[in-house]
């Protein structure tokens, strides 16, 4: 989690001391000929709630299992006890200030899984750290446009490895997909939709309270908790089930349809929206607590004059057409002479009324892979290839799409977007 911005360390020394350990090692790295196919990688992470736990159980397991060339050399978490847990339960470091985590020099690759508004700054520092970063979604918080816009840059700038784990873009489905559609077989793209539906309000009873008698101190840092956002006073709730509350998560938009929206923006090749509006609200888990949407939809429209829908609830889990992987609803791209889709195992080309083209179907190559998704960025880190499946660029495109969703609820106005300046104007 954040480190508390009253801390004696600024971010001005932390960069520039970490900056340098970290040219330090890849130099030192360089002279022994690795990162290379074989080179062991030792990975830190920071957050190690239950996403943090998912990962470190998978990266353990291509350790033991796969025979992977890695290592869990650290951990960190402001609260103490998951912190010592996490750090017992693998014979890793551990650390409560991720700052001190990327500072060492046993970590070559970190895994960020700590509530959304804290993922930007993260990113960033371990960056200017020498490390490459498997992020989780979403990139930033909803608020934090210029953070996701920062991030970007930074590592477009930077030798470092991106992925965000999005993990459904390990389905080969969508890779597939997107070459159909710039092989034009369905012509000029029109019209997509997708979207996520469930039933469960996880922040109130999918997230456990740890400790219900717990209070800031020494094993909880209650600051860094907070980080950049408002001052609030604490609260176990805030604490352990930030999700429900929109200092720190988005609800749906946020929480979600990265899932399904990343696929759907990279299949059909577009970046940024020139316009986006949406509806929605709290309309079935209406308590005290919550102030996050339970039901969210967009409408996202392209200068390629084409048109993205993504529609949800987590009041109702019937999808209609299916899900595919992580639980979006299969999506529907559709073009001026076909639409492509998907039937179990099938990516399914339906022609359009008039057109010349055939009914066709492709066995998909293979289906979504956690596993396979870590992989594919330790593959990357090794060959120092920034073209990872769910890579920082495609991460940009996909936030501001969400983030301008997220601001024309809350403004009840269209967001657009500015192509000069490459900002959100309401």
């Amino acid at each position: 989690m954040a480190p508390d911005r009253d801390s004696n360390v600024t971010r001005r020394q932390f960069i520039k001391t970490t900056a340098a350990a970290g040219a330090s090692m890849a130099l030192s790295k360089s002279a022994k000929g690795v990162p290379n196919a074989n080179s062991r990688l030792g990975v830190g992470f920071i957050g190690v709630g239950g996403r943090g736990n998912h990962h470190l159980t998978c990266v353990h397991w291509l350790k033991t299992q796969a025979d992977e060339p890695i290592d869990i050399v650290a951990v960190c978490d402001a609260y103490r006890p998951r912190m010592t847990t996490a750090a017992e339960a693998y014979g890793a470091k551990g650390y409560m200030d991720y700052r001190e985590l990327l500072a060492d020099p046993k970590v070559d690759v970190v895994c960020i899984s700590t509530p959304d508004h804290h993922h930007g700054y993260q990113a960033i520092d371990a960056v200017k750290a020498g490390k490459d970063v498997y992020c989780e979604k979403p990139v930033t918080h909803w608020r934090q446009f210029d953070l996701v816009k920062k991030l970007a840059e930074t590592v477009k700038a930077s030798d470092r490895v991106f992925q965000l784990g999005t993990q459904g873009m390990s389905d080969g489905a969508w890779h597939q997909m997107k070459k159909l559609v710039a092989d034009g077989a369905i012509g000029q793209p029109i019209f997509a939709e997708t979207g996520y539906f469930r039933v469960g309000d996880w922040g109130e009873r999918g997230m456990a309270v740890d400790d219900p008698n717990a209070k800031p101190g020494k094993d909880l840092n209650w600051g860094a908790f907070l980080g950049d956002a408002p001052k609030r006073e604490f609260s176990v709730d805030r604490f352990f089930r930030w999700r429900l509350f929109e200092d720190y998560a988005g609800g749906p938009v946020t929480d979600l349809y990265p899932h399904c929206l990343t696929p759907v923006i990279d299949v059909l090749g577009v970046t940024f929206p020139k316009r986006v509006v949406a509806v929605g609200g709290i309309h079935r888990y209406e308590y005290e607590l919550r102030d996050v949407p339970d039901t969210f939809s967009l409408l996202a429209e392209y200068p390629e004059k084409v048109t993205v829908s993504v529609l949800g609830t987590q009041g109702n889990d019937y999808q209609g057409t299916g899900v595919r992987g992580s639980g979006a609803r299969v999506p529907i791209v559709r073009g001026w002479d076909a639409a492509l889709t998907i039937e179990g195992k099938e990516i399914v080309l339906v022609p359009a009324e008039g057109s010349k083209k055939e009914p066709k179907r492709f066995p998909i190559e293979r289906g979504e892979d956690m596993i396979g998704h870590w992989q594919n960025f330790l593959t990357c880190c090794r060959k120092r290839s920034q073209a990872t499946w769910s890579p920082a660029d495609l991460a940009y495109h996909v936030q501001t799409t969400l983030i301008m969703a997220s601001w024309s609820l809350r403004k009840d106005k269209a967001a657009r977007f500015d192509a000069r300046t490459q900002e959100i104007v309401l």
